[in-house]
Order: structure tokens, then C-alpha cells, then sequence
């Protein structure tokens, strides 16, 4: 038998200052422990401030961070901008694209800080299932410039359930992939299912 126990702690925090500008905050913290061995311990944490250009056009700029014990990141923060398509923005399904660029620094246990200029792209699909059901899913990368071999990608599918006006259940599959990490022996991909109770207020 195996004494196991894992939480995360999330937050998702939208602000429309104004009818063009929507202001969006995102944290999660996993972590994870087995038989008094911790098993993973990660943070990462967004903002991104977007702004309509036209009616399906919208610029952007961002900053995220990431910190991870089991891929020995200390931290990596990627301040970048650019520019976005809404391919579809319907009230039951919304898609859209994005690209840009900015700065990636990282700093990983016993290195010098590292920075260097880094391109991102992403998509993210919304579709309203039934009045109270939806699916939510987003993909993004990010790579370094001056080496593209070094990318970070993440990956999300979910479900989300209204259990009120107010709140929602929704169970996301997390999935996490660097492809050169800081030495050979250290894992690449880490897979992740968070089951969350949201309120909205």
C-alpha cells in the first residue's frame, strides 16, 4: 500500500476595464506527495492583457511563469506580445490563434540565469455543450530563438459541469512537455488530471 496525496490550489480572474480590453490572471500550484516523497511540485502563473483591433482581431501582451521541481526549473518567466484571430466567436463555440514574440529567461539549479529572445504560439477552443455543460481545451509553445530545439509546450482538455449560477465542477487534463530539459536524466513530459470546484463572483 502507498500513502499518497495530491492538491492544487488554482485561480482564473477576468477584468473588462473596458469594452475593447479584457485583463486575464491565471495561477496553479500542483503538488503531490507518496509515501513522504514528493512526487511533483509545480507553479505557474499568467496575465495577459488583450485589445480588440476589430471585430475578430486583437493584440496582446502577456507575461508568464513557470516553476517546476522535477523539471529543475528554479523559475522561467516569458514576457511576450502579438497578435491574435478569433476564427470562430459564437455564444456556443469560440476559436482562436495567436502568435508573437518577447523574452525568455530561465534559471535552473546551479546555471547562470539564461535569457534570450523566444517566439510563442497558441490556440484555445471553447464549445458550449448543453446550457450548464461545456469542453475547454488550449495548446501553446514556446521557444527560445536562439536555440528552437529548447521549446516548452502545454497542452489542456477539460469538461466543466454548472453545479449553480454560481459555481462549476471541472476535470482538466494537464500535460506539460520541455523538450531539452536542464540534463538528460531529467523527465521530459509530465501528465496531470485536476479535478476543481469553481466560483464565480
Amino acid at each position: 500500500n502507498s500513502d499518497t496525496m495530491n492538491y492544487n490550489l488554482s485561480f482564473d480572474l477576468t477584468r473588462k476595464p473596458k469594452d475593447r480590453n479584457v485583463m486575464k490572471w491565471t495561477g496553479l500550484h500542483l503538488r503531490g506527495d507518496q509515501n513522504n516523497a514528493v512526487v511533483v511540485n509545480r507553479t505557474s502563473l499568467g496575465f495577459r492583457d488583450e485589445y480588440a483591433l476589430s471585430g475578430r482581431t486583437f493584440a496582446f501582451g502577456q507575461v508568464d511563469y513557470l516553476r517546476d521541481t522535477f523539471k529543475l526549473i528554479d523559475y522561467l518567466v516569458a514576457p511576450t506580445a502579438g497578435v491574435g484571430f478569433k476564427a470562430v466567436d459564437t455564444d456556443a463555440t469560440k476559436f482562436s490563434v495567436h502568435g508573437g514574440g518577447g523574452l525568455a529567461s530561465e534559471k535552473n539549479p546551479g546555471v547562470d540565469l539564461r535569457t534570450s529572445a523566444a517566439l510563442t504560439a497558441g490556440e484555445k477552443l471553447a464549445l458550449q455543450l448543453t446550457p450548464t455543460s461545456a469542453v475547454k481545451h488550449a495548446a501553446t509553445g514556446l521557444w527560445k530563438a536562439n536555440d528552437f530545439s529548447d521549446g516548452l509546450y502545454t497542452f489542456s482538455i477539460g469538461l466543466a459541469t454548472k453545479v449553480s449560477e454560481r459555481m462549476q465542477l471541472s476535470i482538466d487534463l494537464l500535460d506539460t512537455f520541455k523538450n531539452k530539459p536542464a540534463t538528460a536524466a531529467t523527465k521530459k513530459n509530465d501528465v496531470a488530471f485536476v479535478t476543481a470546484i469553481t466560483a464565480k463572483f
